[in-house]
Parts: C-alpha cells; structure tokens; sequence
C-alpha cells in the first residue's frame, strides 16, 4: 500500500512514517500543503493522512482537489479540533475519514488499511495461486504450508504480484506500489528483491520473467496462465 502523510509537525509526521512502515507500507512525507499538493497529483497515493490546518495550501483545498480529480486516493483527514461540527464539515469536503488528535496509532493504522483496501479493486482476503498462500492482513505466506520467511519488500511484491492475477507487473509499478519516493528509480533493487523472493519460494519457480515488461506469477487455473 502507498500512503502519503501531509503534515506541519514534524515530529507527529516523522513518527507516523516510522510507524507505517514497520507496518509494511510503502509511505511518503510532506510537511506543508503546498509540497503535499504537488506530490498527491505526480504519484497515485491509495490513502493520503492529511492534516487540516496546513501552511501554503489548506488541507481543505488538497482533500476538494483530489476529490474533484476522481482519483481513487482515500483521504483520512487529521485534526487538533474534535467537534461533531468539525468532523462533518471535514466528510462533507470529500474526506473518506476523519481522526482528531491526539489519536491512538493503533487506529490511525486501522483505518489507514480499512481505507487502503477502498482504494484499490475489492481483492481476496487470503491470495493463493498453487501451493501458495498469502494471508496480507496477517503478513503471512506459506507454501506447503510451511511458513516463508519474508522481509517487508519481498513480501509486498509478492502480494502486488499474485493481486495482478496473472498479469505482468513491470518493475516500474512495482516500486511506485512497494517502495518509496526516496528510492532511486533507476535502482536494480526490485530486480535483487524478486530474485531472493525466488529463492526464499523455492521449487518448483513460481515468479516468471517477462522479458522488457516486468515480473508474473502465472494462474495454472485461468485461462492461457498454465507454466509451459
């Protein structure tokens, strides 16, 4: 998941970021409105942590734009103000959600997944593709129903690919959806990810190359996605 904080204190930001990317998301930061603008239009976020009250462009203005551009970003909206009048004026500007502070992470993280899953096309709960299986809520993948023992990279491509059903996944998606802003797009680092992943899977291989297109995990049970 790609989420992107847009927040003024840096401290509360930092520590938000921290936070989510122990959690295995892939997260960016910006700390006034203006920066938080541009980014949230270059990038497709699937949930954008947006503080209200934000220097250079109100968080008001980014929550109406994105809105009105049809994005499928979910926005959860941060506030110091709590009232019922507030958090209505907040959902009634286009916020998916809405989290006065202080707040306890453990549900900022909550609904940043709850938001994520509304972000993107409804997937199965558990994702599976032959002796494979990969639970993403419980960070989990097993393949003979012995536990593979992942690292947060690995495990987020691993999950883009089997959602993709069979389709290729060039590397370029793979960095926008698993890694972040920071990371150089020029880097080999997916194509080193997907080979430990290969390795870490074992035999028989399951994630194919397409050669100047990316990376696949075929479905033997859909149609044309049988391993030759």
């Amino acid at each position: 998941m790609r989420v992107l904080v847009v927040e003024d204190e840096r401290n509360l930001a930092d520590a938000i970021v921290r936070g989510l990317r122990r959690k295995g998301m892939a997260v960016d930061v910006a700390y006034d409105g203006s920066a938080g603008h541009e980014m949230a239009f270059v990038t497709r976020y699937d949930v954008v942590v947006l503080d209200r009250d934000l220097p250079g462009i109100h968080g008001d203005q980014i929550c109406a734009d994105l809105v009105t551009s049809g994005a499928l970003t979910r926005v959860l909206m941060l506030t110091a103000s709590g009232t019922v009048a507030d958090r209505v004026e907040g959902l009634q500007l286009g916020a998916d959600d809405y989290l006065p502070k202080p707040f306890a992470f453990d549900e900022l993280v909550a609904r940043v997944q709850a938001l994520g899953r509304r972000a993107t096309p409804a997937a199965p709960p558990v994702l599976s593709v032959a002796d494979l299986v990969v639970d993403p809520a419980r960070r989990v993948a097993t393949r003979r129903g012995a536990v593979v023992d992942l690292t947060r990279k690995e495990f987020g491509v691993l999950e883009e690919l089997l959602k993709a059903r069979g389709a290729v996944v060039s590397s370029e998606e793979l960095l926008e959806r698993v890694w972040d802003a920071n990371t150089d797009p020029f880097t080999t680092t997916v194509r080193v990810t997907v080979m430990t992943l290969r390795k870490k899977l074992g035999d028989p291989p399951l994630i194919e190359t397409v050669v100047g297109a990316g990376y696949r995990v075929p479905d033997p049970y859909l149609p044309g996605q049988v391993n030759s």
